[in-house]
């Protein structure tokens, strides 16, 4: 399956500051072509690339005071390999994280999926994040969690990623978080999903169910929203003003709104 992925952010610096985006897909994935530019103002940077052991490629420089326009674009001609998972990956998606306190949901997500296990605990957990969430663009801040969206009762994506990977870590699953391009995404943007190690392999997990698993395209992956931030910046103070995502496949694709699917 061949897809397209854009994107273009605009932003100011107030000053100088070191900046790091993760908007490129991720190493390993089979690239037919792609570009990228960061500009201020007429000045081009070159950012250098830092590839981690999930094939998140960061693209860090240092910008100066000035209004930028980032652009990049890639065509995909096909799936990505799944690196090779060690056990300290395994250990590390068992622990609680910054916006996945499953140490403190541990009682309820127990009491809820008792007696479940494997798929059927993963397709369990989506389901009922799904209908106990409402989906509300815009509803969420950086630093809500998955107690305070399931206090609120709404969210965006990754707010459903963090309250997935929350509950299975609560029930032994080891789950991560992965930001995508979504081809069939609506609203179109970054999106969020998770992913839980069963039967031997990572598995997504998109309780929004707003965007055909089959069609993703992996950016960058993590513990949570901390991990897999599109743009992060250090030192000076930063304005984003816009981000416009697109991402199309040359195949329609149908998904099926609950078995679980390797994401490219």
């Amino acid at each position: 399956m061949e897809r397209t992925v854009t994107a273009h952010l605009q932003f100011s610096l107030g000053g100088q500051s070191d900046l790091l985006f993760q908007i490129a897909v991720a190493a390993g994935t089979p690239i037919r072509s792609e570009s990228f530019t960061f500009t201020n103002n007429g000045r081009v940077y070159l950012p250098r690339e830092i590839v981690d052991r999930h094939g998140t490629r960061i693209l860090r420089f240092t910008g100066d005071a000035g209004n930028y326009d980032v652009f990049y674009t890639a065509h995909v001609a096909g799936a990505r390999p799944i690196e090779p998972v060690g056990e300290i990956d395994l250990v590390g998606y068992l622990r609680p994280s910054r916006y996945a306190e499953s140490d403190a949901l541990y009682q309820q997500a127990r009491s809820m999926f008792a007696g479940l296990s494997g798929l059927a605990l993963v397709n369990a957990v989506a389901t009922w994040t799904h209908e106990t969430l409402e989906y509300v663009p815009g509803s969420s801040r950086g630093t809500d969690s998955a107690r305070t969206t399931l206090s609120a009762g709404h969210g965006v994506c990754r707010d459903f990623a963090h309250v997935v990977v929350t509950m299975l870590r609560a029930c032994d699953v080891p789950a991560r978080v992965a930001a995508v391009y979504a081809p069939g995404l609506w609203p179109m943007d970054f999106h969020a999903v998770a992913e839980a190690w069963v039967d031997g392999r990572w598995n997504v997990v998109d309780a929004t169910r707003l965007a055909p698993r089959q069609s993703l395209v992996r950016i960058s992956t993590g513990r949570d929203a901390s991990d897999i931030a599109f743009l992060t910046n250090h030192i000076g103070s930063l304005r984003l003003s816009s981000v416009d995502v697109n991402a199309v496949s040359d195949t329609p694709v149908v998904d099926d709104q609950l078995s679980a699917v390797v994401l490219p």
